[in-house]
């Protein structure tokens, strides 16, 4: 049985029941890993299996019943059992309350300890039943409504709750005894908030929760598509309780409140395993937290999904399917790098390549490359693994990062014995990444005789569809960008006016811009002689290299972008 089907409870049983071949075994793993998607969604759509054969066997799994959830009455009382936030968050319905037990319609297989935290959370002894998905989606939708009035009507209600919590008003009033600490992280109110916050983290495709604590309040905000969003501030006093809260479900040390700590957690969330990195750091007013969202349903790993030119596609492809050399992407934190390593390595995984890497972080795990964390607090360091690296007879060698001249001549040093090698850097450009590194004291004429290809590259918000608006721009914008009446011949400009759907911030979702320097004969001579990056700029546009400008440019005139988003990150 393959390593990745012990934490899939669901695949696990269809597993154990004998109702999939092996073959389909390795296809459900490798599309869960492709997409993210659930192995309920993957058996369904594979057509291995119908609906209610599916819940059957869940249902004898689990030792329950199957219900008809469309035809079975719920009353107004028995919704009330449970918090809107619980039905959202667990794709659960109440379907009947009696004296100190509830009963809940679920559509899927749920892991024991997942059966645990309901019942801790309700704070009641709990019995399941199993209905059809679409019954119980629709029973959530007609009994609680929108999801978006949970966090607000979970603050509203919290408040009281911990009243009611014994010893917490102690804890939250400065008491914080290391015992107190760890009842109130794990108080219910608390446990049902910290879900409900991640929970719609998740739901509003976040990529980062940050958790800041100021002298007079406490803040929680959401970065989508790169921008941060307030949601309603939880009571200064619940910082330190959250924030507990956050530290034990991620293995840390709650007591330990002078050094910033890192670690991860993996949650269950509307029938979703959902990964978070982790960051602590101390500050004036306590703890700040953030977490950084690894929802692999949210991100493809496919290279023609991340939507570059097919010029660029092209040239990448080729780059990166050669025996050796050196290929860079660079750009600033959070535009896509890794991802695009990520596809890029995805691509030439093939059983006759050995494929290591070494990150600090490692995001996402792929199965078939073996995955090195670096760790600087007790000597993983970059140069360390990358020297043990080349002892393991490797094909191809991702390094996260060149931070420095050392980790710069391994990568050279490893490319000149016939490895291909992947890396990033922070540069604004693609020419500027051949300066760093001379910069660095990498000698040109190693550089030169390595470095294939440089993609930079950047992650701007595109157009809300829904609330697209043309309109014509105006000469002084055309000036900024560099663009004449000509160049435009009467094509609109486009803006989000705001809506629903984009929470009125006229964006949603993200496209790459990218800039490709293929490395030639005529760049590699630029190179030897320490010419400076306008040089090698000018050299490669001559080649036919279009910049970041340009390329965001062509997405402002397709209607993909609009003008203050290029102008901002170009």
């Amino acid at each position: 049985m393959p390593n990745s089907v012990h934490g899939d409870a669901l695949l696990q049983m269809l597993v154990e029941a004998g109702a999939l071949t092996n073959v389909q075994i390795e296809e459900v793993v490798e599309e869960n890993r492709r997409t993210g998607n659930p192995t309920r969604k993957i058996v369904l759509d594979m057509g291995v299996l119908n609906e209610d054969d599916l819940l059957m066997m869940v249902a004898n799994h689990m030792g329950v019943t199957m219900i008809n959830l469309a035809e079975t009455e719920i009353t107004p009382e028995t919704a009330k059992a449970i918090p809107s936030s619980v039905a959202h968050m667990y794709n659960v319905v109440p379907v009947a309350a009696e004296a100190g037990t509830l009963t809940l319609a679920v559509s899927d297989l749920i892991p024991a300890e997942v059966m645990d935290e309901i019942r801790f959370v309700l704070s009641i002894d709990v019995t399941f039943v199993v209905a059809r998905e679409e019954e119980v989606r629709n029973a959530i939708a007609r009994l609680y409504g929108d999801d978006k009035t949970s966090v607000n009507d979970l603050l509203s209600a919290l408040e009281s709750d911990l009243e009611s919590e014994e010893g917490m008003l102690k804890l939250i009033e400065g008491k914080d005894d290391l015992k107190g600490l760890e009842q109130a992280a794990n108080a219910a109110p608390v446990v049902r908030f910290v879900n409900l916050v991640l929970y719609e983290a998740v739901q509003s495709k976040a990529s980062d929760i940050h958790f800041e604590p100021f002298e007079k309040e406490f803040k929680i905000r959401y970065r989508v598509d790169g921008a941060l969003y307030e949601m309603s501030p939880p009571p200064k006093r619940l910082a330190l309780p959250v924030v507990s809260r956050i530290k034990v479900i991620s293995s840390l040390n709650i007591a330990e409140r002078r050094l910033p700590q890192d670690g991860r957690l993996q949650m269950s969330l509307a029938g979703r395993q959902i990964d978070f990195r982790v960051s602590t750091l101390p500050t004036q007013f306590g703890e700040s937290v953030v977490l950084r969202i690894l929802d692999r349903s949210t991100v493809s790993l496919d290279l023609e999904n991340l939507g570059m030119p097919d010029d660029v596609l092209e040239s990448f492809e080729t780059d990166i399917k050669k025996s050796n050399g050196i290929v860079i992407v660079t750009g600033p934190t959070g535009s896509g790098k890794t991802t695009t390593l990520y596809s890029g390595l995805r691509r030439i995984n093939t059983i006759d390549s050995k494929l290591l890497t070494v990150e600090d972080p490692v995001e996402y795990d792929i199965e078939g490359i073996i995955q090195v964390q670096a760790n600087e607090a007790i000597g993983v360091t970059f140069q360390r693994v990358l020297r043990a690296f080349l002892r393991q007879d490797p094909d191809i060698i991702m390094i996260g990062e060149i931070r420095d001249l050392e980790t710069a001549q391994i990568a050279i040093q490893a490319s000149l014995t016939g490895h291909l090698v992947f890396t990033t850097l922070h540069t604004n450009d693609a020419p500027g990444a051949v300066t760093r590194l001379i910069d660095m004291n990498v000698e040109p004429f190693l550089l030169s005789s390595t470095l294939e290809s440089i993609l930079a590259q950047r992650l701007l918000r595109t157009i809300c569809s829904d609330c697209r608006t043309p309109y014509q721009p105006d000469d002084a914008l055309l000036t900024q960008l560099d663009l004449t009446r000509a160049n435009v011949e009467d094509k609109p400009f486009y803006y989000g006016k705001g809506c629903e759907k984009c929470h009125n911030t006229g964006y949603r979702g993200r496209k790459g811009l990218y800039e490709y320097l293929s490395v030639n004969d005529a760049i590699r001579a630029l190179i030897n002689e320490r010419k400076p990056t306008m040089v090698l700029r000018k050299k490669a546009m001559e080649q036919g290299m279009r910049l970041l400008r340009d390329d965001g440019i062509r997405n402002i005139l397709d209607g993909y972008t609009s003008a203050e988003e290029v102008l901002k990150y170009t």
